[in-house]
């Protein structure tokens, strides 16, 4: 396969970044069709690697993936670019959704666009449970840790971090006891996506992924400048009693604690921004959830609507929509750029150790692990989109997500047709009815 060029991937990411409908599972599922089947830029067992280290991450996963992917493929630039793109169409049509709303209150269209989205997008999740996991679950031990974690996750309500890593200690231990079984991603891929894939299982890691000390300093220097200078000039702008320099302050706090997504930690922001700071009113937090839901990106990215209402709200001597913007700006900044500095210092590190033995056992149980992680989150999305109300089926939701994920299976319909489609359908469905 060809290296794609710079502007390849360029498109590519930017592309992503309109159409990662769905959360995590959706976003990884998106990803994992379009790089691993279809453009084969990276192979099955590289893409699920970089993923496991992904998953141990603070901050939301599946925007680290492609910054991690993007990284590979075409150095610090080529992360940067990923990262950032995978945000950026979310930001503006995050802000002009959230300007809309404290002007002119709810719209009914972009509602009923988003109503036939989201049945897609659990077929997109679906489709992404089989696929993942007809790969990653190759005997008998990877199916019942899987099936553990589903259980744990969906039954008993565990964290998620403690689902993870009690997956890697017993992988660990298992590639020690029993390798025949633990070690199931080392062979995998070579012969069927790796030789064929652009970046493949057999290839040496690239220079610029090589770990240095020197490199590791320039990195942390760098992101901790970037990530903190606007905080502090918005604090000597504006007091650091102001509404800009505490959002800068506590979302970089909750940034270094979003183990396990954004459903983990969003009852800590909402706790906070609605009860101590009084930002927003919690009817008003529980919409900016269903914007976030229903646009492209990561749902973390409802701390943007926090932000732009505290500004609205406490404007201080600032036009409102001014504050808004900064507002949303910074809680935007400092929850997305810590995520650029774990996977520039760490991914090296993870990229040295693939041909571990222990870390490739420990990591072939994650992969496992996630597969029941996945299918709970997947489960989760199907409950609240066929049954969105007192439990009565809603079956415009059932047709869309059976036609869609037929459509994926069998003719292998583009992602992007299936959720355009959905929401022309959604909208078209709503405004006749």
């Amino acid at each position: 396969m060809p290296h794609p060029s710079f502007l390849d991937a360029l498109r590519f990411w930017l592309k992503l970044g309109f159409i990662s409908f769905g959360g995590p599972t959706g976003q990884i599922a998106i990803m994992h069709t379009e790089l691993v089947e279809k453009k084969k830029w990276i192979s099955e067992t590289r893409f699920l690697h970089a993923l496991n280290y992904c998953m141990l991450l603070p901050g939301p996963e599946a925007q680290q993936l492609a910054t991690y992917v993007g990284w590979l493929l075409h150095k610090t630039p080529g992360g940067i670019v990923a990262g950032a793109l995978f945000v950026l169409p979310s930001v503006f049509i995050l802000w002009g959704l959230s300007f809309v709303y404290v002007t002119y209150g709810k719209i009914d269209w972009i509602a009923a666009i988003f109503y036939g989205l989201k049945p897609a997008v659990m077929a997109i999740v679906a489709f992404a449970v089989i696929r993942i996991g007809k790969k990653a679950l190759k005997n008998e031990v990877m199916w019942i840790l899987a099936l553990l974690a589903f259980i744990a996750i969906f039954f008993f309500k565990l964290p998620f971090p403690l689902i993870i890593l009690t997956a890697g200690m017993v992988g660990f231990a298992g590639g020690k006891i029993w390798p025949k079984k633990f070690l199931v991603t080392a062979n995998h891929g070579a012969k069927i996506s790796g030789s064929q894939s652009v970046i493949s299982d057999e290839d040496e890691s690239p220079l610029h992924t090589k770990p240095s000390l020197k490199r590791a300093i320039k990195v942390g220097a760098v992101c901790l400048i970037l990530w903190w200078t606007p905080v502090f000039l918005l604090g000597w702008w504006q007091s650091v009693a102001g509404t800009l320099f505490q959002q800068g302050i506590f979302f970089s706090k909750a940034a270094m604690v979003t183990f396990g997504g954004a459903y983990a930690v969003l009852p800590y922001v909402a706790q906070k921004a609605v009860e101590d700071y009084q930002w927003l009113s919690a009817g008003q937090m529980l919409d900016g959830l269903g914007l976030a839901e229903t646009t492209p990106g990561p749902l973390i990215m409802v701390v943007q609507f926090v932000g732009f209402l505290a500004g609205w709200n406490h404007p201080g001597n600032l036009p409102p929509l001014l504050a808004a913007t900064l507002g949303a700006l910074i809680t935007t900044w400092v929850t997305f750029v810590p995520c650029f500095l774990w996977i520039f210092l760490g991914a090296p590190h993870i990229e040295a150790l693939r041909g571990n033995k222990n870390l490739t056992s420990a990591l072939s149980s994650i992969t496992s692990a996630v597969v029941g992680v996945v299918l709970n989150l997947a489960i989760w999305f199907g409950l609240h989109v066929l049954f969105p109300s007192n439990g009565v089926m809603d079956w415009f939701a059932v047709i869309v997500s059976v036609i869609a994920f037929v459509g994926m299976w069998r003719w292998n319909w583009n992602i992007v047709a299936v959720v355009l489609g959905s929401g022309l359908v959604g909208l078209l469905y709503k405004t006749i009815g």
